[in-house]
């Protein structure tokens, strides 16, 4: 039995390591940039520019830039979380307890119509942020699903997908 254990202490977790890489660090800069980025934009030139629309334009660029707002701010909190696993703030279990309360969307309901009726400069912000939830999406499954196959060998695939259910519908499943 110490034997077990001490191989188990030995297992290096391949998302802990993925966590603690140089490429989450530049993802973790680049993501909070953008928020940084957007922020400045809304706040500045974007809310100057969002005054000279049209009333479906305007309809358009409401609607969007909240979109965008809401979709940076779960893709800051997943990377927050996962920069307090690199920092030893917290295990990768505890992150991926708490990652939990974070959305990372595939849904994208953006009309193409309404896209093409804001100005520039938002639409290369909307383009980069879904390209970095796309690229962070990525690394969530890659992280969370080595973690899972680790952590959890003796739990069979329904019942890891019943989980996911009811965490995802509050238990209802």
């Amino acid at each position: 039995m110490a034997e077990k254990t001490m191989s188990e202490a030995q297992t290096v977790s391949f998302g802990e390591k993925l966590a603690n890489s140089q490429a989450f660090s530049e993802l973790f800069r680049e993501g909070m940039a953008l928020v940084e980025e957007t922020a400045t934009y809304l706040d500045g030139a974007g809310r100057q520019e969002s005054k000279a629309l049209t009333r479906g334009a305007a309809l358009a660029y409401a609607t969007e830039s909240m979109r965008l707002t809401t979709r940076l701010m779960q893709l800051a909190s997943w990377l927050l979380l996962h920069r307090a696993v690199k920092e030893g703030e917290m295990s990768l279990a505890q992150a991926s307890k708490e990652k939990a309360k974070v959305k990372l969307s595939t849904a994208d309901t953006s009309d193409p119509q309404n896209i093409a009726l804001l100005p520039a400069q938002l639409r290369e912000l909307i383009e980069r942020s879904q390209k970095l939830q796309l690229r962070i999406r990525r690394l969530d499954v890659t992280i969370h699903n080595a973690n899972a196959a680790t952590d959890e060998p003796k739990l069979n695939p329904v019942e890891r997908q019943l989980g996911l259910l009811k965490a995802a519908f509050g238990g209802a499943a």
